[in-house]
């Protein structure tokens, strides 16, 4: 019988991985869910094969052969009650901190509750069982495999991470006979580089340093960055959160947010990733994705992670200076990124009255020294297309990505510093959801609010947007048009002044260029002050588009007449011929 591996893609990755993580050892528990992984690993001279009728000894047996050989060791039961009996072992090997890898075989989760027979819940763990849980469904497109291969990076990594100890992988079986398949695919591997661990290479070229959301940088970080970045020419890309304010920053969204032109500048051999999350969208082409955090955690949101850094940011880049070959060339990936922002900038048209105009036209006037606070979405996008001056911070509530506290989180900040200015651009919705907090007895009068209002939550009426295509439809439910006053001139007006806050209004351009010098004054004024501007949904939509489309290449143009013709159907379709 010429038996080799699965077809199931989940399983096939899994034991890929494993093969890459350099597990093993596997005791197997007879069954019929675990038939796939099991009929696969068996013929793989790679792996070193133990049976156990009893769960609960094989658990055991996992225990002592992981201590005894300093390898972790996999374990394999089929569905119905067989998982429980590892609860005793497992918790020997948590307290023990030894690797052991369980992997339970389940039907489709779905079946869970319905009186299918051998179908139990795995979805949650003792606090003393395992240290971390993932679940493993069948993979049926391009989104499947990435969380698959994520998922299971993840939890063999965990299975050194910190001491030790063992982890549970649930894997989803569909009873597949189909095991023709006689090669492995490659899938991505992901490496986790501790304190003491040899670093990787890295070569000096097109390399790139993505800073999502980020504290305040003091200055041996700044120099070690800067220094990194003239060794081996790199680029630092922000957004408004970002904070970096070293030689190498460029405020990437101009040129990536195009789009029917991709530049050549995105492309990168290695991106090296820190911070946290971004609101800015915007798409890397690189080679491979380099994690640098404390917190070692696998995270994949440019789905080309490579390297995990468990270690600060400082280790980092000071030990890849102490790595580097001395270089007298001089830097050429800023320049090339510096010419192509200048470039794209200079395209930019008279925009209509919007968030992304008054952007424009405020962000390089903000007072030296001052922190801005940007409601997410449209005010974040909006300001990230524009440089502010070197000693402005920026913050966003990008964490949980929520409309709920920005107004709050702005003079939160403000407590902090009575003699600083702190600017908050808000979007109506985001300001309304918020605006208790304008009441509050501590606001100072370093406080400066922007209201931005539409009216409606104007991103679900973007043009890009899946809502766009249900039009004026959009607003009484998506868009959430008309509550809180639908824009009236005096609500907010008179909630401001009556909080003693100096207000002031505009509704078309000429009246913003008459308010805005007041509003960036940098004086602590007597009062805090709210500046309600009133814009048009249609108008931020086509200033937007503006924006987005302010480079076009050949092959841009043609794949934007492709999507006319084919519609999002036929695009669907094709892009499926193509995989196949």
């Amino acid at each position: 019988m010429n038996t080799f591996y699965t077809n199931e893609r989940n399983t096939q990755i899994l034991i890929t991985l494993m093969k890459a993580h350099g597990v093993k050892k596997i005791i197997v528990s007879p069954g019929a869910t675990n038939v796939c992984f099991v009929g696969s690993v068996q013929h793989d001279p790679f792996f070193e094969i133990y049976s156990s009728v009893d769960e609960r000894s094989a658990a055991y047996l996992a225990c002592g052969l992981a201590a005894e050989s300093g390898e972790p060791v996999a374990l394999s039961c089929t569905g119905a009650t067989a998982s429980r009996n590892y609860v005793p072992g497992l918790t020997e090997a948590f307290y023990r901190k030894l690797p052991v890898l369980a992997i339970t075989s389940t039907q489709h989760t779905g079946r869970i509750g319905q009186m299918v027979p051998q179908v139990i819940d795995r979805s949650v763990q003792m606090n003393d069982l395992v240290k971390l849980s993932v679940q493993l469904p069948t993979v049926h497109d391009a989104d499947d495999e990435w969380a698959c291969e994520v998922a299971v990076n993840k939890a063999l990594l965990e299975l050194r991470l910190r001491g030790g100890g063992p982890v549970h992988i649930n894997l989803t079986t569909t009873y597949s006979r189909d095991f023709s398949v006689k090669e492995l695919p490659a899938v991505r591997i992901i490496n986790r580089i501790c304190h003491n661990d040899v670093l990787p290479e890295l070569k000096r070229g097109r390399v790139g340093i993505f800073v999502g959301a980020h504290v305040k940088w003091d200055e041996e970080l700044l120099k070690l960055v800067d220094d990194f970045c003239k060794t081996y020419d790199g680029v630092v890309f922000c957004d408004q959160t970002s904070n970096y304010r070293g030689k190498y920053r460029v405020l990437s969204a101009i040129v990536c947010m195009q789009s029917h032109y991709d530049s050549p500048c995105r492309k990168f051999d290695v991106l090296i990733h820190i911070g946290e999350i971004s609101g800015a969208y915007m798409g890397f082409r690189a080679n491979q994705v380099w994690r640098v955090s404390p917190d070692g955690e696998v995270c994949d949101v440019f789905r080309k992670l490579r390297y995990v850094f468990e270690m600060e940011e400082k280790e980092f880049f000071t030990r890849y200076a102490e790595a580097a070959q001395k270089n007298s060339a001089e830097p050429a990936f800023i320049k090339e990124w510096h010419n192509e922002c200048t470039r794209i900038s200079s395209k930019i048209p008279e925009l209509p009255f919007s968030n992304i105009w008054i952007a424009q036209l405020t962000a390089h006037k903000l007072p030296d020294g001052c922190s801005l606070h940007l409601g997410i979405l449209n005010s974040l996008r909006a300001w990230n297309f524009f440089e502010t001056p070197d000693t402005v911070t920026g913050y966003s509530n990008t964490g949980g990505f929520g409309i709920d506290g920005g107004v709050s989180s702005l003079i939160g900040a403000s407590l902090a510093n009575r003699e600083k200015l702190y600017f908050g651009i808000i979007g109506d919705l985001a300001f309304f959801y918020d605006m208790n907090v304008i009441g509050n007895h501590h606001v100072g009068n370093n406080v400066r609010v922007m209201l931005v209002n539409n009216g409606r939550g104007t991103e679900f009426r973007n043009y890009n947007h899946p809502a766009a295509r249900f039009g004026d439809d959009a607003d009484p439910y998506m868009a959430a048009a008309g509550h809180f006053g639908n824009r009236s001139p005096l609500l907010v007006k008179h909630y401001a002044e009556d909080l003693g806050y100096e207000y002031m209004s505009a509704s078309n351009k000429e009246e913003y260029l008459a308010h805005v010098d007041r509003f960036l004054t940098p004086q602590i004024t007597d009062k805090p002050m709210l500046f309600e501007v009133f814009t048009d949904s249609a108008e931020e939509s086509k200033a937007l588009e503006i924006i987005n489309h302010l480079e076009t290449s050949t092959e841009g143009a043609a794949k934007d007449m492709a999507r006319k013709i084919l519609g999002p159907s036929g695009v669907q379709t094709l892009k499926k011929i193509l995989k196949k």
